[in-house]
């Protein structure tokens, strides 16, 4: 049966598209491409369309008959979610609505769910499980935890049966130079010191050097996006041997902060990039880190790249081959 991938053209998105195409799965990727690259869809048929587009995606999950939804698309940015709202409860929420309003008319059996740890707020002692509480502090996280209980709820009412994955930070690229994060204004901080490293970017701006942390600046838990990838695949083996519904962290367990991402990007490269600090960005927590021991458990998922340097390596690969290929950031 096909599987529909919504921003599958985007940075994580198009990192499952490639996986589940490399194991033979059947994809049809839908993308409006506002974010997202033809050239990162490798796998599969491309639709050029909105997940709010309800007819759109009706006859898409009708034609080819979609048994599971993976659904990516989204707006992601933290900053530009606390000055415009509407914006992500619009995209993010209610395109998620009328994507379920589809999927329950078609009678799709699965749907995997790219949620984010931004549900959590700022957890108590910067650690979050899955039975924390959801106080997100941003309309970015509140647009996706409204989408997770839209999920909930009409799973509880209907047979559709789901996995929730919330990410910590997505970080490095494809381990082949296949793929990668190629957003432009990007605002992950991986993508910006490789940016200032290749030349991109004049400095490193610090958001925040006062944060009851080790070194004053924001710790987050950084996860390789290959890795976030299988678990995508895990989760949609774990939904055909008739899994249950369920939400599940994706992390290492374990953060860094800014200045360490920046400190091992220089130890590559052997130059110093230029910071600047500036106050804290609105909607920032002092530290997000995963307890993530539950996606090990419930679904089989072993990581490959837990090394901060081994990601920051592949993301300065990446960005090289950007530098290269200008042409890979337009459609």
């Amino acid at each position: 049966m096909t599987i529909l991938v919504t921003g599958g053209a985007g940075y994580i998105g198009s990192h499952v598209v490639r996986q589940l195409g490399e194991r033979q799965e059947k994809v049809v990727v839908l993308d409006n491409l506002s974010t997202g690259f033809r050239s990162a869809v490798l796998h599969g048929e491309l639709v050029v369309g909105d997940t709010g587009d309800r007819e759109l995606v009706g006859r898409i999950l009708r034609e080819h008959r979609i048994e599971t939804i993976m659904h990516f698309a989204a707006h992601t940015i933290v900053p530009e979610s606390v000055s415009n709202p509407l914006k992500y409860y619009g995209n993010n929420t209610c395109s998620t609505r009328n994507l379920l309003q589809a999927s329950q008319e078609a009678g799709v059996k699965h749907f995997v769910f790219s949620s984010t740890a931004a549900v959590y707020g700022i957890p108590e002692g910067g650690l979050a499980a899955e039975d924390s509480p959801t106080q997100p502090i941003n309309p970015y996280g509140t647009s996706k935890l409204m989408s997770e209980w839209m999920l909930r709820d009409l799973a509880a009412a209907t047979p559709l049966r789901y996995v929730v994955l919330r990410y910590f930070n997505v970080a490095g690229c494809d381990p082949g130079q296949r793929i990668g994060q190629s957003t432009l204004k990007a605002t992950l901080l991986t993508k910006v010191v490789a940016e200032a490293a290749v030349g991109k970017r004049p400095h490193v701006s610090i958001f925040g050097t006062d944060y009851p942390t080790a070194d004053g600046t924001g710790v987050r838990d950084y996860i390789h996006v290959e890795d976030l990838a299988s678990a995508h695949l895990k989760a949609l083996d774990y939904l055909r041997a008739n899994g249950a519904s369920v939400t599940l962290n994706c992390g290492y367990g374990h953060g860094y902060s800014v200045r360490e991402v920046i400190s091992t990007m220089n130890r590559l490269t052997g130059q110093p990039l230029k910071t600047l600090e500036e106050p804290r960005r609105a909607g920032d927590p002092p530290s997000l880190v995963a307890k993530a021991t539950r996606v090990r458990e419930l679904l089989g998922w072993v990581p490959q790249h837990d090394d901060l340097e081994a990601i920051i390596r592949s993301q300065l690969a990446w960005e090289r081959r950007l530098q290269q290929e200008p042409g890979l950031q337009k459609n």
